[in-house]
C-alpha cells in the first residue's frame, strides 16, 4: 500500500488542495496530438495564474498551430541573477478507455493512488509548478532570479514541439541561467526508496531505415536474390552488434553512486568498469541490466520492418526502420558509417531517417547537486541522490542545445517494477504527489532564492 501522507514532506493542506484541483482540471483536457487541444490545457492554467494575481503581460500563450500553444509565466524576482525555468509538457501519449478500469481523462483517487493519462507523464510536474508558483506568489517571496513557468505541446510527438518553437522563435520569453524538467524520479523497490534520480544529459535519438533491393518474381520461382533474405541477414549482422562501452562524466557518477547502493558482485563489477583499466568482462555482466547498458554505451534496435503487398510475390524491396540512442558526443554521421560497416552488403541501403541534433550535458554544479543532495536528505533521510543519463529523451535536449543547462528531478517516487507511464491504468501514489509537489517547492526557494 502506498504511504500515508507525513506533514514533514507534504505541503500544507490548502496548497495539496490546490495542486489537486489543478491536476485534475488538466487530466480532463485531452491533450492527445490528433485529437487533442494543447491550448485549451494552456488556456486552463494561465486562468488559474491570472485569478492568483500574476498581471496579463506577466503570462503568454503561443504556437505554431492553434491546438499547440505553450504557456510561458513568469514571477518576477530582483534580477540579482539570470532567470530559473519551471519546464514540464502539457500533451499526452494516447488512451484507449477500452484498456482502462477507470476513465482516462477523469482524475480518479483510489487505493491511495491517482489514476488518469498524464498522471506520471506529465501534467503530475505540470500542476506542482503550477500550484507551487501561485504560493509563492501568495507568500510574497521576491526571488533573486525571474522563475518563468514553461508548459509546452508536442513533447511526446507530434510536428509542433514547442520546446524547440520557442526556443527558436521565442527565445527572450524563456532565456535562464537554468533549468528543472522531467528526467529524473525517485526509485522506489519492494516498497524502499533506493535512489533520487538527477538527470544531467541524455542520449541523442536517431533513426536509420535500411532498405535491401533484390528480383521480383512469382514466389513459384524463387531465386537467392530475395530483398527479405538480404535484409534479415544484413539485422543479423547488426543484432550481434556490440557498441563499445564509454562512460561520461555523469555516466561515472552514476555507476560510482549505484555501488555505494548495490552489493556483491554487482557493486564491485560497476567499481571494476570504473578504474584506470576497465574490466571488460565486468561491462559485459553490467549490460544484462537493461538501463546499465544504455548509460555505457551507444545503443541501436529494429523497431519495424515492411516488405511485400502479396502472399505470393517476391517483393523487389524490403525495408526496416533502426532506432538508435547515441552517447552524448558521439556524432551520428560517424554512427552511419559503422551502420555500414556492419551491414556489409552492398544491396543494402542505408538512410537517416530522423536524427536530434546533439545536446550537451549539463554540468554537475555543488549548486545544484548540492541542493538536490541537501532536501533529499532533509525529507527522505539515508536515501542517495544519483545522477543519470536519459537514456530516452526529454524536452531538456532543446534547452540544452540553446546553452540552457537543464537538470531532470521531480522528487516523485515510483516503484520501478510498476511504471505505468504511456500503458493504461496510468498512476501516481498520492503520497509521492504531494511530497513530489513539496520537494519541488523547496527546491525552487533553494536555487532562486
Amino acid at each position: 500500500m502506498p504511504d500515508a501522507l507525513d506533514p514533514a514532506r507534504t505541503p500544507p493542506p490548502e496548497e495539496r488542495e490546490l495542486a489537486r484541483e489543478i491536476f485534475r482540471e488538466l487530466i480532463a483536457i485531452d491533450t492527445t496530438d490528433v485529437a487533442g487541444n494543447v491550448t485549451a490545457a494552456a488556456e486552463a492554467v494561465a486562468r488559474r495564474l491570472h485569478e492568483a494575481g500574476f498581471p496579463e503581460g506577466s503570462v503568454r500563450i503561443d504556437g505554431p498551430h492553434p491546438r499547440k500553444h505553450n504557456l510561458v509565466a513568469r514571477l518576477r524576482g530582483s534580477g540579482e541573477r539570470r532567470p530559473l525555468l519551471l519546464l514540464a509538457h502539457l500533451d499526452v501519449v494516447d488512451a484507449d478507455p477500452a484498456e482502462w478500469t477507470t476513465d482516462p481523462f477523469t482524475l480518479v483517487e483510489e487505493d491511495g493512488f491517482f489514476y488518469g493519462r498524464g498522471t506520471t507523464d506529465q501534467k503530475a510536474m505540470a500542476s506542482m509548478w503550477t500550484a507551487n508558483l501561485i504560493r509563492l506568489k501568495r507568500e510574497g517571496f521576491v526571488p533573486r532570479r525571474d522563475l518563468i513557468l514553461v508548459l509546452t505541446a508536442d513533447e511526446e510527438g507530434g510536428e509542433h514541439n514547442g520546446a524547440r518553437w520557442l526556443t527558436e522563435n521565442r527565445r527572450e520569453w524563456v532565456d535562464a541561467e537554468m533549468g528543472i524538467n522531467e528526467g529524473g524520479f525517485g526509485r522506489i523497490k519492494g516498497g524502499r526508496r533506493i535512489s533520487n534520480n538527477l538527470q544531467a544529459s541524455e542520449k541523442v535519438y536517431l533513426d536509420f531505415e535500411l532498405e535491401a533491393r533484390g528480383a521480383a518474381g512469382h514466389s513459384s520461382l524463387p531465386t537467392a536474390d530475395n530483398s527479405i533474405y538480404h535484409l534479415a541477414a544484413a539485422l543479423g549482422r547488426v543484432a550481434a552488434y556490440v557498441h563499445p562501452p564509454k562512460l561520461g562524466e555523469v555516466a561515472r557518477a552514476f555507476f560510482a553512486r549505484m555501488a555505494e547502493i548495490e552489493s556483491g558482485p554487482m557493486a564491485d563489477d560497476m567499481r571494476a568498469v570504473l578504474g584506470p583499466d576497465p574490466d571488460p568482462e565486468a561491462f559485459a555482466r553490467l549490460a544484462v541490466v537493461p538501463q546499465y547498458n544504455g548509460m555505457m554505451r551507444t545503443t541501436w534496435a529494429a523497431t519495424r520492418l515492411d516488405a511485400g503487398q502479396s502472399n505470393n510475390t517476391i517483393p523487389r524491396s524490403a525495408r526496416a526502420v533502426l532506432n538508435c540512442r547515441l552517447l552524448p558526443g558521439e556524432l551520428p554521421e560517424e554512427l552511419e558509417r559503422t551502420l555500414v560497416d556492419v551491414v556489409a552488403d552492398e544491396r543494402v541501403i542505408v538512410r537517416t531517417l530522423k536524427a536530434s541534433r546533439p545536446s550537451p550535458p549539463s554540468p554537475l554544479t555543488p549548486e545544484v547537486l548540492g541542493a538536490v543532495e541537501r532536501l533529499t536528505e532533509e525529507m527522505w533521510p539515508g536515501v542517495p541522490v544519483v545522477p543519470v543519463m536519459g537514456i530516452g529523451a526529454t524536452d531538456s535536449l532543446y534547452f540544452r542545445q540553446a546553452g540552457i543547462p537543464m537538470y531532470g528531478v521531480s522528487g516523485i517516487f515510483l516503484d520501478v517494477d510498476d511504471v505505468r507511464a504511456h500503458a493504461p491504468d496510468e498512476r501516481i501514489s498520492v503520497a509521492s504527489y504531494y511530497e513530489g509537489q513539496e520537494f519541488l517547492y523547496r527546491l525552487t526557494r533553494a536555487l532562486a532564492g
